[in-house]
Order: C-alpha cells, then sequence, then structure tokens
C-alpha cells in the first residue's frame, strides 16, 4: 500500500481515511492474483535456502525501484513486481487485469520466466499452504519483521509459522459500486465471506507439518486460526461493511510503528490503533499519522482484505498451475449474477445460527464454518454439497464469460478430481506421505 500523507490524524479523521482507502467504488470489472510459493532446493527440499541464493537467482529481472533489494529482487515482464516474504517464500502480484483471459495470460508469461530463473539456480518453487518439511526460520532482517516477530512471539509459535513456513493464492476483485444490487460493495462484501469455507475447503492444501499429518487437511488457516484473533478473524459482518471494517482497524492492537532509520519498530504491548490514535500512549509515541494509519492497515491478515480492492486470502497454495482454478472461480461467482445468487443459497444453511450481530455465537452446535473447513475440508458433508453447487454456479458462469477453453478445462479437471469425489489437494499429499 502506498504511503503518501504525513498528517497528523484523529479517531474521526482516521476512521473517514479507512472508509476512504479501503472500499474504493465503482463498476466492478478488475482482477489480479498474488501467488506466493515456498523456495526450496531442488535436490534437498528439507534443507533452508538463504536470502542471497533466492536473490542472486532472481538477478536477471530488472530491479524494483526504491525498494529493499532483500524484500524485492525484481520485476517480472509483465511488469508485475516480485516480493519476498520473510521466510524466502516468493510472491509474485500480477498487474490489475480487465478480464479473465488477460490476468491468467499475464501470469502464466511471468511464470514461465520466474521457474526458468529458478531451475537455473538450483531451487524449486513448491505450492504448498505449509511447508510440510521445514521449521520457520525468518531468512530477512528488516525492521518490520523483526517487530512483527517479536510481536506474534508473545502469542506462540504460530505466528513464525505463519510469517515463514505459508503461502496462499490471494484473489484480488474490485470492492463493486455503491448500488444495492450484486455489482454493490455490500452484496459482493457479503458474498466473498459467505462462499470463504467453501474456498477453504475446495483447496486445502497443508496437512502436514515436519513431515506428519496435522489433522487439519488446512494447517495454513490451523495457524491463522490460532494467531491474534483481533487481525485474522473475519470481522461482524454488519450492514455497513466500511463500517464495521473502520472499527476492525482501529480496535486491532498495533505490531509496529515505522521508525525510519532505527532497527527499533516495537510498539508499547497492547496498545490499539484506537489508543494511539486518541493519545494514550503519548508519553511513549509521537502522534500518528495518515501514513501510519495505512502502515496499520498492511498488518491486518482477515481472510478478506479491502484494500481499495477485495484480497481473498484463505486459499491455500496450490501445486503447479492449480492458482487458475481458484482465480476462475472466484472471479466467475462475483462476475456474474445469476452465478452469485446461487452460491449465496448454496451456502445459506452453512451460515445457519449466525448471530445478529454478524458473529458465531458460542456452543452453537454444528459449529464455525470457517474451522470446519479448514480442519474436515470436503469430508464435511454439508461443505462438500455446498462446494459442489457452487463450483457448478461457477463453471456456467465461465461458458457465459467465454473465458478460454484452458481456463475451463482446469476447472473441469478440478472439479472431476476433487470437488465431486468429496477431495482436495491436501488428501493427495496426505496419500502420497502415508
Amino acid at each position: 500500500m502506498t504511503i503518501v500523507d504525513e498528517s497528523k490524524i484523529d479517531e474521526q479523521a482516521a476512521a473517514e481515511h479507512i472508509h476512504g482507502i479501503c472500499l474504493k467504488t465503482g463498476p466492478p470489472r478488475r482482477l489480479g492474483i498474488e501467488i506466493e510459493w515456498l523456495v526450496r532446493d531442488a535436490r534437498n527440499p528439507a534443507i533452508g535456502v538463504s536470502a542471497e541464493r533466492i536473490t542472486d537467482a532472481m538477478s536477471g529481472f530488472a530491479a524494483a525501484p526504491g525498494l529493499p533489494t532483500s524484500s524485492s529482487p525484481g520485476v517480472l515482464p509483465s511488469g508485475a513486481p516480485l516480493t519476498t516474504e520473510p521466510g524466502g517464500q516468493l510472491e509474485l502480484s500480477s498487474l490489475p487485469a480487465d478480464s479473465l483471459a488477460d490476468c491468467v495470460r499475464a501470469t502464466v508469461d511471468d511464470l514461465a520466466a520466474l521457474r526458468a530463473a529458478a531451475d537455473a539456480a538450483g531451487l524449486e518453487l513448491a505450492g504448498f499452504g505449509l511447508d510440510p518439511l521445514r521449521p520457520p526460520r525468518r531468512v530477512l532482517e528488516l525492521p518490520r519483521y523483526a517487530a512483527m516477530e517479536a510481536f506474534f512471539d508473545q502469542g506462540g509459535p504460530w505466528g513464525r509459522q505463519m510469517m515463514c513456513t505459508t503461502a496462499a493464492v490471494q484473489v484480488s476483485l474490485d470492492a463493486g459500486d455503491d448500488s444495492d444490487g450484486t455489482s454493490g460493495y455490500r452484496q459482493r462484501w457479503r458474498l466473498v465471506h459467505a462462499i470463504g469455507p467453501v474456498l477453504v475447503a475446495a483447496f486445502a492444501n497443508s496437512p502436514l507439518r515436519a513431515g506428519r499429518p496435522t489433522g487439519w487437511l488446512s494447517s495454513r488457516q490451523q495457524v491463522w486460526s490460532r494467531m491474534d484473533p483481533g487481525r485474522t478473524r473475519p470481522p461482524p459482518l454488519g450492514p455497513d461493511p466500511r463500517e464495521a471494517w473502520a472499527r476492525y482497524a482501529l480496535d486491532a492492537k498495533l505490531m509496529c510503528v515505522r521508525n525510519e532509520g532505527s532497527a527499533d519498530w516495537s510498539v508499547p504491548a497492547g496498545l490499539t490503533l484506537r489508543d494511539w490514535v486518541r493519545g494514550c500512549a503519548a508519553d511513549r509515541m509521537r502522534p500518528p499519522t495518515a501514513g501510519d494509519l495505512e502502515y496499520h492497515l498492511s498488518t491486518l491478515f482477515p481472510p478478506v482484505r479491502p484494500q481499495g480492492h477485495l484480497e481473498l486470502r484463505m486459499i491455500d497454495a496450490q501445486p503447479g498451475d492449480g492458482w487458475i482454478v481458484p482465480l476462475a472461480v472466484a472471479s466467475a461467482l462475483l462476475g456474474d449474477e445469476r452465478a452469485g445468487d446461487d452460491a449465496l443459497a448454496a451456502v445459506e444453511r452453512l451460515w445457519a445460527g449466525l448471530g445478529p450481530a454478524g458473529e458465531w455465537p458460542p456452543g452453537q452446535p454444528g459449529g464455525n464454518p470457517w474451522p470446519r473447513a479448514a480442519r474436515l475440508g470436503p469430508a464435511d458433508p454439508a461443505i462438500a454439497e455446498a462446494s459442489r453447487e457452487c463450483f457448478a454456479a461457477a463453471r456456467s458462469a465461465l461458458d457465459r464469460m467465454a473465458a478460454p477453453a484452458p481456463v475451463t478445462a482446469a476447472v473441469d479437471d478440478f472439479v472431476e478430481h476433487y470437488v465431486d469425489r468429496n477431495r482436495c489437494p491436501a488428501d493427495d499429499l496426505l496419500e502420497e506421505s502415508s
């Protein structure tokens, strides 16, 4: 997120600023994808790979201007940025595209160049939601990540696992317009949260840790569920997404505060953004700016994160070109009115019993569908049935959208091998490891 405003900000201005930058409205037409890869030694995937080795392998790409080489090793042929995560994961962030076909075409070309560079350096790009072999080890020595590590260490080992051993497919879609219909941001916000557990379950691909089953098909989601809930769980789903998100952001604890020129970006324990803008830390910290607020927003990690557009963060990394399927399914369900309505109807029973404030009541029979999806995947009968209906709705929409034949073929293959058999990619990994 680009930080441009360094003016001081108070609580009301902070809420208004969040409203303005996080759910920007307009006709929904663009999409994009961020694909994270675990980077492993091609001969011995159980050993660590240094940041220097990754940077050297990517040295053939144009440098990203204004960013540390260690965290941004280059720009891919399409102009898409390539960044490095704390544990050495590489992330390709596509440029916004006007169509599914354009997004897939550009990303396939970028990945071909990225894989060639990795292969030449004896590295492989592995598509797992959680590293099945290696323990967490941070390879980037940057102030943000040191402060993040210290913050998460207060809650156990989960933060280090998230930072250093997880990878995802993140689909980005326009937030929508100001209407009350299916293209409106309120309806699209509701829909992406409603189908979220289906996407978790269908694409679960992280059942192993240290070579052993964890009991979760998406152990990546298990990791997220164990972390600071004020920045990783979905916000309450009320009638006004902007208000709900502003409240969520203001009440989230500060993870770190930019302190350029210093290696120490730590903050007092338990301090929220709301506390800071109210002056509760006036004796220990400078007043916050709008730039600080925007930086804080980049440290929030719910399943759906509004960043002007909607960023769907609940999908495990996929093997090979498996990223095409979640991109196609999500864009079809949000891009086609009939498919969106069918998907909402399919998942309605998963959400029966949700409280009036948009929160899951403690002890509710059947349980919250988010952890159910991560633990059981399509083995949960209700989630499996909803998945089949959602994928059928998406597949019909892709025909109406005249999606490219390779894309529809990838979806058909995924449905045949997984959805129709109540399976997910994690099942393959479990069978291979047994």
